[in-house]
């Protein structure tokens, strides 16, 4: 496969220019900023200080066991609903127009345990560029050899039970990410095929001590205030990581591993034959569209077309340009995958899972090609 890559727009489609004129023009009729407005602070300082609150009652010491080990397992989901809600806007540029203000909401990421350089990195430039891409996009490689999602990968005996594990192994994403993922996509020469290979001197201070306090926060300073053993404070610190590495996982997977969706090969010269928003149409799916708990809690992620098309829109946003962006596709001829409810599409991904773990599906095609890929129905609205 060829290291580098391109989106071939020989249609010259203007579905792009036409959704982004109709998605500016109604920022602009309304008079208000594609960034945070009064609702965005609120629940921003919601999680914020439930996050701070839960934490603070956990050090207290003033509660038993039991209770302790479900504030962990609620501090482990505030931290997800963060990622959602505060640190991605901030990582993307769409919290504020004010860049000191994106960054430092983008530095809540710290609070997951996770590090906001290499994310930016593995997502905002590489996932957000080749979505669903094999060999591209290191978000279909969960765990390599154990996780089949890319269509190209070599399939194992193993990949036929994948409908049954897959989902359990997300419990371990959070872990993966205070432990060892970090680390690991650092110190990778290329990620996907982004070079990766030279990072600013300050990257690795703030890699290194960002970690410790960590470990030091949630790991040393627990086991001297409180009055746990250390495998009792092991087992609420795994916990509350198992409670947010499934709300990510499951979040993250059910935009893109839905029945429906595409993993598109390059051609032979290594290029998509598509416009890369055409690709975004393609590869992206919505869930729970007109559930305002969703849209509450997942931080706009359950709209993950309008975030492809325009990351740099704060999700606040979302429900008011679906109609623009859905109307726009039909329009075009474009699909608008989504599944009507959040348990729709965790089933479309099992099923998807499924299929992947017995064969390869027919949603390996380019998107510009004529639709000659399963398109197998999701939910419509």
């Amino acid at each position: 496969m060829s290291n580098t890559l391109k989106f071939k727009d020989k249609s010259r489609s203007q579905f792009f220019a036409t959704v982004r004129k109709r998605v500016d023009s109604y920022f602009i009729e309304k008079a208000i900023s594609p960034h945070a407005n009064g609702a965005m602070w609120v629940k921003a300082s919601f999680f914020l200080v439930g996050y701070t609150l839960l934490y603070g009652l956990i050090l207290s010491n003033l509660f038993g066991l039991w209770t302790m080990l479900g504030l962990a397992i609620l501090l482990g989901m505030f931290a997800a609903f963060i990622g959602f809600n505060v640190s991605h806007d901030g990582l993307h540029g769409a919290f504020s127009s004010h860049t000191w203000l994106n960054r430092l909401a983008g530095s809540s990421f710290y609070l997951l345990g996770a590090n906001p350089y290499i994310w930016k990195i593995t997502h905002n430039i590489v996932h957000h560029t080749y979505t669903n891409i094999p060999g591209h996009d290191e978000d279909i490689e969960l765990a390599p050899g154990l996780v089949r999602l890319d269509p190209q990968e070599e399939l194992r005996s193993w990949h036929r039970y994948q409908h049954w594990y897959t989902i359990p192994l997300y419990s371990l994403a959070s872990l993966s990410w205070v432990f060892r993922k970090d680390y690991v996509k650092f110190f990778k020469s290329q990620i996907g095929h982004h070079d990766n290979s030279s990072h600013p001197r300050r990257e690795y201070i703030k890699l290194f001590v960002s970690k410790a306090l960590y470990y030091f926060f949630f790991l040393i300073l627990p086991f001297i205030l409180l009055d746990l053993t250390w495998w009792q404070l092991a087992i609420g610190f795994v916990l509350m990581h198992v409670a947010e590495g499934l709300v990510l996982g499951l979040v993250f997977q059910l935009a893109h591993a839905v029945e429906g969706t595409a993993f598109p090969i390059p051609d032979e010269q290594g290029d998509i034959q598509a416009a890369w928003a055409i690709h975004q149409m393609h590869t992206t799916a919505n869930f729970a569209p007109r559930s305002a708990m969703a849209a509450f809690f997942c931080g706009g992620l359950n709209r993950q077309i309008e975030h492809h098309l325009f990351p740099k829109v704060c999700h606040i946003h979302y429900p008011a340009i679906t109609a623009i962006v859905k109307s726009t596709a039909h329009e075009f001829g474009l699909p608008y995958l989504e599944n009507r409810s959040f348990g729709s599409a965790l089933l479309s991904h099992f099923r998807l899972l499924q299929v992947l773990g017995r064969s390869i599906p027919a949603e390996t095609v380019q998107p510009g090609q004529k639709n000659v890929a399963r398109q197998v129905p999701v939910s419509q609205e």
